[in-house]
């Protein structure tokens, strides 16, 4: 089985550029403290590279 990662917003995108908001969105995050499941992957560790500072990363 895949492993999978959950990715939570934990800071504020306002004030971040367009890219990283659109970053965000593509993860499948809307909100602040919103919670997606994703099956690990270079693509997405590739995004949550980029979003870091606004996101924190749990092993499933």
């Amino acid at each position: 089985m895949a492993n999978k990662i959950i990715v939570t917003q934990t800071k504020s995108s306002i004030g971040s550029s367009k890219r990283l908001v659109r970053t965000l969105e593509a993860l499948g995050i809307r909100r602040m403290h919103q919670r997606v499941e994703h099956t690990d992957s270079p693509q997405l560790r590739g995004m949550i590279d980029k979003v870091r500072h606004l996101v924190t990363v749990t092993e499933a």
